[in-house]
């Protein structure tokens, strides 16, 4: 796979989302020919691909010009201005899915409803629920997803006497989480490798955990449950039990540390969602090239991915729609799987020969393709998303952080933790 970096993940440049310099939406028409700005964030594909240039090719009449935010936080907020003010909007404009549900809830009126757009029907049914208002408006089509796995170091489980087959490491924890934690203790027991730690961070398990139910922070009714949520409750006993059992090399995922911690094996497994295993690739180097593998996570869950919207106040909305159904029918998006690891959210996508047979050089040669498949396929119909899941998120993986670097009581760290909650949802 070539190595590309998630969309949810900062990539350092910052580049302008804002709009013509008129204040308008920025496309428009002009003597036969049809101008459609886009606004996109991290490496959502497109225009690495060269598909925006395809599409041009293909509609001599149409130019397109995409502005891309490598910080998604930076984009978001420069998104949420041009949405207060009415102006400076491109036609199109990328939605993270922690976005989806707060723009759903309260800007659906400055989104085009793409329900009816042909074509469209292909989706995942969990995928495109997430940017559903309830009166059944569609303010965004799927791009990527990211179905989870657990990305391992098979010569470290070979020095701990585990299993290195995919099949049997899979089988050391499937169906429950708290067997990958059993099979940590069994690592940490038997690793004949010094200063070696079963997985990254707890931050990670306790984000597969909760990343497999359909309520997580939010209810139907968009009332928090975090506090009161079985799942969330399972998923910071479990992550805060590894945390404690020194299970951990204390290293939060794509903070200072973690790369390193990839290139000289200072962790053992990882849970990683489809989009991260270009991450490991590029940072954990070529000297570690076939020592890594993938196998199927103990159950199916979700972290990260995006939508293409279409703004109602473009000039141009209908060769926007067409654009964006386009860019996320299932042709296209198999051949962002085999360019750069965005892994489909098109149901007929992942029937396709480039998903379905797609195997991971780096990964041992790792059937990819089929493991996120599947893994996509056992995630519940309904993922119920609230306005703030990407903060509230955020600040569980701190509170955890609470426990592994500074030693506080999973009972003290939970204490914080909702009291940050509270303060930045209000």
């Amino acid at each position: 796979m070539a190595a590309a970096v998630s969309a949810v993940s900062a990539l350092g440049l910052i580049v302008s989302c804002g709009g013509s310099d008129s204040g308008g939406t920025g496309g428009g028409k002009k003597d036969g020919t049809v101008t459609i700005t886009m606004g996109l964030f991290g490496v959502m594909g497109f225009k690495e691909t060269g598909l925006l240039d395809t599409y041009m090719k293909e509609h001599p009449n149409v130019v397109i010009k995409a502005d891309v935010a490598g910080d998604e936080q930076t984009y978001y907020t420069a998104l949420q201005t041009h949405l207060a003010a009415g102006s400076g909007l491109k036609d199109i404009q990328g939605i993270e899915i922690g976005r989806a549900k707060e723009l759903s809830d309260t800007q659906q009126d400055k989104f085009v409803d793409l329900a009816g757009v042909a074509g469209t029907d292909h989706f995942l049914p969990w995928k495109q629920s997430q940017v559903t208002t309830a009166d059944k408006k569609v303010i965004g089509l799927g791009t990527d997803i990211g179905p989870m796995a657990v990305c391992y170091r098979k010569d470290l489980f070979e020095q701990a006497g585990l299993p290195t087959d995919r099949e049997e490491v899979a089988e050391l924890w499937e169906g429950d989480w708290s067997k990958y934690v059993d099979a940590g203790k069994r690592f940490k027991q038997n690793s004949k490798a010094d200063k070696v730690a079963f997985m990254d961070t707890s931050s990670g398990l306790f984000n597969a955990m909760i990343y497999g139910n359909s309520q997580q922070f939010y209810d139907k009714e968009g009332e928090l449950i975090y506090a009161t949520n079985p799942a969330v409750k399972d998923a910071w006993k479990l992550a805060s039990e590894a945390a404690t059992s020194g299970l951990t090399a204390k290293l939060r995922q794509f903070q200072p540390g973690w790369d390193p911690g990839l290139a000289n094996g200072t962790f053992a497994t990882a849970v990683c969602p489809a989009w991260m295993l270009a991450h490991i690739s590029e940072k954990a180097g070529p000297a570690n090239k076939g020592k890594w593998d993938v196998a199927k996570a103990p159950k199916g869950a979700n972290w990260g991915g995006s939508f293409l919207g279409v703004m109602e106040k473009s000039p141009v909305k209908k060769e926007a729609q067409e654009l964006v159904a386009w860019l996320t029918a299932p042709e296209q998006q198999a051949y962002l799987f085999k360019e750069i690891g965005n892994f489909p959210s098109s149901q007929t996508a992942l029937g396709l020969p480039e998903v379905v047979d797609a195997k991971s050089d780096y990964f041992s040669g790792a059937p990819i393709g089929k493991i996120f498949g599947a893994a996509a396929q056992e995630i519940p119909d309904e993922q119920v998303l609230g306005r703030k899941d990407g903060t509230i998120k955020d600040i569980f993986s701190q509170g955890l952080t609470l426990i592994e670097a500074q030693n506080k009581s999973p009972e003290q760290a939970w204490k914080t933790t909702d009291k940050r909650i509270g303060k930045a949802v209000g």
